[in-house]
């Protein structure tokens, strides 16, 4: 979805793509494919009842209690005093309610997909109860990630947005599906890894979008960085006007202070 998104905006939007955007789109595909070599199995749950255990299940629901908490504190007392000012308060609640969309998802395919082999699932009260948390949590995040887009930057909101977003529900996943149970040392590191890498590109691709830097004009740009300014306090230069101000033959000056 990142070098996609990046790529058709360029071609029919008219945004430019530079080559730190380029580089980005890139380290996401390889990040995505090392995340996909060393991605465990999912695990096989293919009716409602085979969901409805694995939610049930008391380790998913302590997770989930916990991440409804930190919703409910990040809504009511956090998003009125600082979601003004700190741009991981909105993110965060679109993240944590992310959980549940993408767990909601799971289960309705898997409705979805029994409702066509026959299955009595409309019947079944898992399939309305994944319903209404589906449409309630892809409207609050809907609803808080315009507000963050309204006060921050973008550049800076979808790379945060996302790494907090997919960190979450992997750990949703781990929690609901035990995926990671089976998985060797060498498959953790790599899956770790690839998503590193895939953050590294999302950050190049956001952070540097502005820029003019190509291949053409990456020699000018580099030897075109200006000295960074030095800065002064006030002392200083009242030193600098007081030693200019002294005559060669040392007259003595006189200084008047208004109070």
């Amino acid at each position: 979805s990142v070098p996609c998104s990046a790529i058709l905006s360029s071609y029919l939007l008219g945004e430019r793509l530079n080559l730190l955007g380029k580089l980005g789109c890139l380290l996401s595909l390889v990040g995505s494919t090392v995340m996909v070599i060393h991605a465990p199995e999912d695990e096989e749950v293919t009716t409602l009842e085979e969901m409805t255990s694995k939610l049930k299940e008391p380790g998913f629901l302590a997770y989930a209690a916990i991440l409804l908490a930190l919703c409910f504190l990040l809504i009511i007392y956090l998003a009125p005093r600082y979601g003004q000012s700190n741009i991981l308060v909105y993110l965060t609640i679109c993240s944590v309610i992310g959980a549940f969309s993408v767990s909601s998802v799971k289960g309705l395919g898997i409705a979805i997909k029994g409702f066509f082999a026959g299955q009595p699932v409309l019947q079944h009260p898992l399939t309305w109860i994944l319903v209404v948390t589906l449409v309630a949590s892809i409207t609050t995040q809907i609803n808080y990630l315009n507000k963050s887009l309204d006060i921050f930057n973008t550049s800076l909101v979808f790379p945060i947005y996302y790494v907090l977003f997919t960190t979450i529900v992997i750990t949703t996943s781990v929690i609901l599906f035990k995926e990671w149970v089976t998985m060797t040392v060498v498959d953790i590191i790599g899956t770790v890894c690839g998503f590193l890498t895939i953050i590294l590109g999302v950050f190049l691709l956001h952070a540097f979008k502005d820029m003019d830097v190509s291949l053409g004009n990456l020699p000018q740009v580099l030897q075109n960085e200006q000295p960074a300014p030095v800065t002064r306090d006030d002392k200083n230069i009242l030193i600098e006007v007081d030693n200019s101000s002294i005559a060669p033959e040392d007259k003595p000056k006189v200084f008047m202070l208004d109070t």
